[in-house]
């Protein structure tokens, strides 16, 4: 491994830690600028089922400030509804892989802590892109494993039947 390996690994694992406190702290423009330009944000869950999809910095923007401005019990996005008060994105494994000078690919385990406790987990599937001096996501699908019965995050029965 060399030098500069290291040194992009490291800036990766720093755009991975930018997005998740950015995110838990509802700093729209900090979640956004961990993504290039043209980034997408898409997940689904275990079983193969769609969520969100969002392409392009701007519309990733657009996306957490609207989920920012939700008022609690409120939904922005399709069957998910705004309840917690408290939420921790916790990364664990990480492996990192370049695929060239300027692009890499990781595969990275989470869990959420909300008010209730454990939350949630999953996967972050990402490509990486080198934009000047920063490593940033080109491309996230984050998948969902598990959720716990009594999840902050997923769909309520009634929101189901909607």
């Amino acid at each position: 491994m060399t030098l500069e390996e290291l040194l992009a690994r490291e800036a990766i694992r720093d755009t991975l830690a930018k997005y998740n406190t950015s995110g838990d702290r509802a700093r729209a423009e900090d979640y956004a600028a961990c993504f290039t330009t043209d980034g997408i944000i898409e997940s689904a869950d275990r079983s193969g089922g769609k969520g969100l999809y969002y392409e392009g910095r701007d519309a990733i923007l657009a996306w957490q400030t609207a989920w920012k401005n939700t008022p609690k019990g409120a939904s922005d996005t399709p069957n998910v509804q705004r309840r917690a008060e408290f939420v921790r994105h916790n990364l664990t494994t990480c492996k990192i892989d370049m695929t060239g000078p300027d692009t890499a690919t990781a595969r990275t385990y989470w869990i959420v802590m909300s008010d209730n406790g454990p939350d949630h987990c999953g996967v972050y599937l990402d490509e990486f892109r080198k934009v000047g001096e920063e490593w940033l996501i080109a491309h996230r699908r984050v998948r969902t494993d598990w959720h716990a019965p009594d999840s902050l995050f997923a769909p309520s029965p009634s929101d189901a039947e909607a």
